[in-house]
């Protein structure tokens, strides 16, 4: 199955205000599309992830992104048209280092989209590909990992597993030096509940999570970033539990899915983080 090809998906472009034109513009998102499939539409949480990269004036958010200026090590997953590495690269200087990745058929329109340079590096990246990894960690020695960036990839039920592995991979040795050293940044839109909901508490398995908060620099309440949009959305800043660098990744997707050995335990494992963050947001 083509994953960038669903049958019975019908995709359209997406055009919030103030993105009107040039590579991700609804004209050039329809010529994306027909070429790549779903990479090549902006899907609708990358806007809000955006706006973390890049926060307006007027607000400050919690965390922030970056707690350091320089010597970052940036691998975004699953980049598709290129958008969210397009505003990253504009925080960024000349001593950090981003791959900006996904499957190897979308890697052209990567290099299409983004001003490449040693900064910013296209590479393949197949969910669960454990040599696509290793590839990037080669590049990144000696330096550590100390960000991950996914904008909207929780969605097609067989792909929740290959997508837990790559983020179980990018937070292990050889990328990391200690658990702390990666933060872990994931923009989501809810969609379907029932298929999405099992990878959260998988995720919450291995990565303590929280939402990102925003307020206004003139004083008020916090809340969470996402608040008031039409569809429930969220930003959510993980890291990898440290229990979990003792654990077996199951080699079997359905074991993934289901916390089997998850905890070096016969017994299935599951987290309710995301179950009351809902609840939560609902108030």
């Amino acid at each position: 199955m083509n994953h960038n090809f669903p049958q019975n998906l019908h995709i359209h472009p997406t055009a919030p205000a103030g993105d009107q034109s040039g590579n991700f513009s609804v004209e050039s998102q329809e010529e994306a599309i027909r070429r790549f499939g779903i990479a090549g539409k902006v899907w609708e949480a990358a806007y809000i992830l955006k706006d973390y990269i890049d926060p307006p004036q007027d607000h400050i958010f919690d965390p922030p992104l970056f707690r350091v200026s320089d010597g970052r090590r940036i691998v975004e997953l699953g980049s598709g048209s290129g958008i969210v590495a397009a505003t990253l690269a504009n925080a960024l200087n000349s001593t950090d280092i981003m791959f900006v990745t996904d499957l190897p058929e979308v890697c052209p329109l990567l290099q299409q989209n983004l001003c490449l340079s040693e900064t910013i590096r296209v590479r393949p990246l197949s969910w669960g590909d454990k040599a696509h990894a290793d590839c990037i960690a080669s590049e990144l020695s000696p330096s550590p990992l100390t960000h991950i960036i996914c904008s909207d990839l929780v969605y097609f039920p067989d792909l929740l597993a290959p997508l837990l592995r790559s983020l179980i991979h990018l937070t292990s040795h050889p990328f990391v030096a200690a658990p702390s050293d990666v933060q872990l940044v994931i923009s989501y839109k809810i969609r379907s509940l029932a298929k999405e909901t099992p990878f959260w508490s998988m995720f919450g398995v291995w990565f303590d999570f929280a939402p990102v908060l925003v307020q206004k620099t003139s004083g008020g309440p916090w809340q969470r970033l996402g608040v008031g949009l039409e569809d429930p959305t969220f930003v959510f800043v993980a890291r990898r539990r440290e229990e979990s660098y003792g654990w077996d990744l199951p080699p079997n997707d359905v074991d993934v899915m289901h916390g089997v050995v998850s905890r070096g335990s016969l017994a299935p494992m599951s987290d309710d983080t995301f179950e009351t963050l809902l609840l939560m947001s609902l108030e």
